[in-house]
């Protein structure tokens, strides 16, 4: 079991704390009386600043230093560069030497109960099909192959603690940026359009749904998951259905739909004007993920772990009320006051 404090509570050395997932994790952590400490360069919400420590991963030496300072018995790897468009795999240090730099702390340091590595779905592109192993890669771009080695560099870093890998799926909710001013923002201007037959399933993570499994991981008995790979988020759901409920919760009425071939046109007139430096909402690669069929076997940490706590509805409100405000300009990125 976890040391825990003089007072009780369990010390979480958390890696990207201040980011959309972390500062959500960390909310969770704090409130579920543990003792946490967030390492990440960039400062997180007013909230957390107790609980932060500015620092980079790719620091081994403090990364070191750190983690064996604060004596955790926990360790939660969030931090990440999680962008799509890197144009090779050395973009992604933060997702190879950084994770390699945190399991060499967590090797090195006596306290280290339980290790928890975030991988993501994005390990299998899209339409590839149900994996055979759990090591079965096809990764979707430069972003995916840096998972990919996140994964390797788990299972050969030796590790004396239990260690556990989640792949986040479609992860969602307040203080999404990048829904904000994407996706959520064309359906809240009546610019939206979805294919008008559409099979598609997926799994969209509700983000409070996703801590709450998260932390459910961390406290569950060794054996159901020491040296084993999670997928965190709700249950696969049609792609329009997901859609549909969360443009009626935001402006009271369902997307727009129209024929395939339109939404193709559009991918096509949009990768010539990229291809000149001007932005369209519809190009090439975004219309290969809106068609592409992508379940993913959600059944083993929800047989584990139950049903999560927050509903699609529960989450369609509490994200549409901090969008609304989001919009106003009252709250900035993960739900924090301006």
């Amino acid at each position: 079991m976890t040391k825990p404090d003089s007072n009780g509570s369990m010390r979480v050395f958390v890696t990207g704390g201040s980011g959309f997932i972390g500062t959500h994790l960390v909310d969770l952590l704090l409130a579920s009386g543990y003792v946490v400490l967030n390492f990440d360069p960039s400062p997180p919400m007013e909230r957390h600043l107790g609980s932060w420590k500015q620092g980079s991963i790719l620091d081994a030496e403090e990364t070191l230093r750190t983690v064996r300072e604060f004596a955790p018995g926990y360790i939660v790897h969030m931090a990440a560069n999680a962008a799509m468009d890197a144009t090779s795999l050395e973009d992604y240090e933060a997702n190879t030497r950084g994770t390699h730099n945190v399991l060499s702390a967590a090797a090195a340091s006596d306290s280290i109960d339980r290790v928890i590595i975030t991988s993501s779905q994005h390990v299998r592109s899209p339409g590839s099909g149900p994996a055979k192993s759990e090591t079965d890669f096809v990764p979707l771009a430069f972003y995916g192959q840096s998972k990919v080695e996140t994964e390797k560099i788990t299972r050969s870093a030796g590790l004396r603690c239990l260690w556990t890998i989640i792949r986040p799926t479609a992860v969602w909710g307040p203080g999404h940026p990048g829904l904000a001013n994407g996706l959520w923002n064309v359906i809240r201007k009546g610019r939206y359009l979805h294919p008008s037959h559409d099979p598609v399933q997926r799994s969209f993570g509700y983000v409070k749904n996703v801590v709450w499994q998260i932390e459910g991981l961390m406290r569950a008995p060794a054996g159901s998951v020491d040296q084993r790979v999670f997928y965190v988020g709700d249950d696969n759901i049609s792609q329009h259905e997901w859609l549909e409920r969360f443009s009626k919760g935001l402006i009271g009425k369902g997307i727009r739909t129209v024929p395939l071939p339109l939404i193709h046109a559009m991918a096509v007139f949009g990768d010539v004007l990229r291809a000149v430096g001007l932005r369209f909402p519809m190009y090439g690669s975004r219309y290969r993920n809106l068609i592409a069929d992508n379940p993913v076997p959600m059944r083993p940490v929800l047989d584990l772990l139950g049903t999560p706590p927050y509903t699609l509805d529960q989450g369609i409100r509490e994200t549409v009320d901090w969008l609304r405000l989001y919009y106003e300009g009252k709250v900035g990125a993960s739900g924090g006051q301006r």
